[in-house]
């Protein structure tokens, strides 16, 4: 067998093998002699067809069989001889010439590229840092008054928070619009609903009054026929009203399974519900930060084939979490790739680093990992037993063990900057800025 590699453009390879003719033909003639023994055509016994219209009638079909088999065989035994590691299959195109006994192939394909870890020494790396404040459960409890604030009528006019009941008729150009009325609509004021201006312009209004609003419509507004474009709305007032929040008491608790209704014990379980989720917040702000400092000191070239194969896996991903709604939805390709190209890119990063260093997973922070999440279930050792009864589930947990390690890692020997958040910013971004 002879083999030969050229280089093509990035990562690309082409892996030209020439099969030995001898061995080709050998395992041809042995296959048709197999099929001779039972071969069925009109006029003859079975296994008594001779041999020569045997290779008529299959020659071509066992050719492409044996020579298909051989390629196989042939490639492993290629790529290891040229130390080669393909990232993904590879593209084969056969040049046969039987007459002149020549059976050959190449095979076109990426390569793992060669990762070399940059130092990380004297590189700055930010983690966020916060302290859990009573304010912050104050604040928290606030929000879940709100969600179960109940609305009375009033007779005044209309104030920021308040509920407005209306109906409003829209026009372009003094023609109305699809979806440019609607009646009887409950709009809180200030909930940013409606485009820009209109619930401003709502302030002050009384109930049964009439008010025409000039406003425009966004640039970036979802329905491009509207996009930009002035837009004048008559609004019929029917009703104010303002809410009243309710009373932190023992009514307000057993909304939220506290069937006692204590108070105090609401306020605990509330506290360890955000201590969790700030905990959890930091470890992934802190390992954004440290994947983003693996990605900038050690660029690396990714194989397009591996970041097809994360794209596909990233649609499906993206299926499964919207269920049926998800079931023959064509998400494009282009929306995947960036974030595709990154995981690859860092796979490869991370797997070198951990290759390196000869990372294990610590089983005792595996089962910590376990433990803590079972704990928020009604049932802790259901899921532990759940996890530990398929090796999969278990190597899942372990692969995040040993993602946390690497991110250990690179914070012993990046120069970490401890910055102060709070946890409005970090739980509510949006809000925050």
């Amino acid at each position: 067998m002879q083999v030969s590699v050229e280089s093509g453009e990035g990562l690309e390879r082409r892996l030209k093998v020439e099969l030995p003719s001898e061995q080709v033909s050998s395992a041809v003639d042995q296959r048709l002699q197999q099929l001779a023994r039972s071969a069925k055509l009109p006029g003859f016994r079975p296994g008594k067809v001779p041999m020569k219209l045997v290779r008529k009638r299959y020659g071509a079909q066992v050719l492409e069989e044996v020579f298909g088999e051989q390629v196989q065989s042939s490639f492993y035994e290629a790529i290891t001889q040229e130390s080669l590691r393909p990232a993904g299959q590879p593209q084969v195109e056969p040049e046969i010439d039987v007459e002149a006994g020549r059976f050959a192939y190449v095979a076109t394909f990426e390569v793992m590229p060669e990762v070399e870890l940059a130092t990380l020494e004297g590189r700055a790396l930010k983690r966020p840092v916060c302290e859990l404040a009573e304010s912050d459960l104050d604040a928290l409890i606030e929000r879940l008054r709100d969600q179960h604030k109940t609305w009375t009528p009033v007779e005044r006019a209309a104030a920021q928070g308040d509920q407005l009941t209306i109906s409003f008729a829209g026009t372009m150009d003094g023609e109305a619009f699809e979806g440019g009325s609607a009646a009887d609509v409950e709009l809180e004021l200030g909930s940013g609903r409606m485009i820009p201006g209109f619930e401003d312009g709502l302030i002050g209004a009384t109930a049964g009054e009439t008010r025409t609003l000039e406003v425009t419509f966004p640039e970036e507004y979802q329905v491009e026929a509207l996009a930009g474009k002035p837009a004048s709305f008559e609004v019929t007032v029917s009703q104010v009203a303002e809410p009243t929040l309710p009373k932190v008491d023992g009514e307000f608790v057993k909304r939220f399974g506290i069937e006692d209704g204590d108070v105090e014990r609401f306020k605990n379980d509330v506290r360890e519900n955000m201590a969790r989720e700030l905990k959890q917040r930091l470890e992934a702000r802190t390992k954004e930060a440290v994947m983003d400092l693996l990605m900038e000191v050690n660029p690396v070239e990714v194989p397009q084939a591996l970041v097809r194969d994360e794209i596909g896996s990233m649609q499906e991903e993206m299926r499964r979490s919207v269920g049926a709604q998800g079931d023959g939805v064509q998400l494009p390709d282009a929306l995947f790739e960036e974030p595709a190209r990154r995981r690859v890119a860092l796979g490869l990063i991370i797997g070198e680093l951990v290759k390196q260093q000869e990372l294990k997973a610590d089983q005792d922070r595996v089962q910590a990992m376990l433990d803590e999440m079972a704990a928020t279930y009604e049932n802790p050792q259901a899921v532990i037993d759940y996890y530990k009864a398929e090796r999969g589930r278990m190597a899942a947990l372990e692969a995040a063990v040993l993602e946390s390690q690497v991110v250990d890692l690179v914070l012993d020997q990046a120069t970490v900057e401890d910055e102060q958040t709070s946890f409005e910013a970090l739980t509510n971004p949006g809000a925050a800025g």
